[in-house]
């Protein structure tokens, strides 16, 4: 538990309201202490890939990018850091002024990372699929410890920065005409090539579906359990439950394509996924009656 700490009065600082952002407020006195964080432990990626830096400083004359950095590699390349908000989600319209900055920053980054704790699903939509030749947009989760300052200097880690894979989802009819989602993995950015790897399924947690996304948040209807065994996930929540359960619908929960439904009033459907590192990711798919 974080330990108590008594402050003088004149050093108590008024927080911001719980659904102030950045995009709104502008940079907040915590991105210091992220930008030195980022210095210190990098970006983990996957298989203990990690993007490192020589610097990181704070980026003068943009309001919605707030850290120009550079990679420590025989090549330096240059990146931006746009810090997501303390209390909520980064915004789909901090997303595109902070790449509509990045465009006029010269020379040009060859790497844009969006850090956030949270991620609107729309945001996160247009980072994953803006196409930028020459440019890499990169999700990056942020430890929640780092909202926590005692915590953090007690922390001995260094994974205040993950990478957000992006999901590997496709959408398609059965012969009844109803639709079916398989969720095939995760595309990664491997940090020693600079290029997007695919990845296999075989490391999700946990999937989420929503079949009638509303574009404002997300309700699942169909949640599934792929690195559960025999005992664990739905068949356990049953057990515990004393609850008649059919095992055949328990088998379909454990895998990566979902059982078939119909279309919705918005015609779209969002998947959330979670893998074996907690990290969450979220793909809309357009669905076409």
């Amino acid at each position: 538990m974080p330990a108590p700490v008594v402050k003088p009065v004149d050093d108590i600082d008024i927080e911001p309201a719980a659904d102030a952002s950045i995009a709104r407020t502008g940079e907040t006195a915590r991105q210091y202490n992220w930008q030195e964080e980022l210095l210190k432990t990098g970006i983990r990626g996957k298989g203990g890939q990690r993007i490192e830096f020589s610097r990181v400083e704070t980026l003068p004359g943009c309001y919605y990018l707030h850290a120009d950095a550079e990679t420590k590699a025989d090549n330096p390349e240059r990146v931006v850091i746009a810090f997501g908000p303390d209390h909520a989600p980064l915004e789909q319209r901090q997303v595109e002024l902070a790449i509509e900055e990045a465009g006029k920053l010269v020379p040009k980054p060859k790497i844009v990372v969006f850090a956030a704790f949270q991620f609107d699903p729309e945001a996160a939509k247009d980072i994953d699929e803006t196409n930028w030749p020459g440019v890499t947009l990169l999700k990056a989760q942020m430890n929640a410890d780092l909202l926590t300052d005692d915590l953090k200097k007690k922390r001995s880690s260094n994974e205040s920065f993950w990478l957000i894979g992006q999901p590997d989802v496709v959408g398609k009819r059965d012969k009844d005409g109803k639709w079916q989602i398989e969720v095939q993995g995760f595309d990664y950015f491997n940090t020693k090539t600079g290029t997007i790897d695919s990845g296999g399924s075989d490391r999700i947690a946990m999937w989420m579906l929503d079949t009638d996304y509303d574009g404002r948040s997300l309700f699942p209807r169909q949640v599934f359990f792929p690195m559960a065994n025999e005992s664990e996930g739905w068949a356990k929540l049953a057990k515990n439950l004393k609850a008649e359960i059919d095992e055949d619908l328990i088998e379909a929960y454990r895998g990566t394509i979902s059982l078939p439904f119909e279309v919705g009033e918005h015609k779209r459907a969002a998947v959330k996924i979670i893998d074996d590192r907690g990290i969450e990711s979220l793909k809309i798919i357009n669905l076409q009656s």
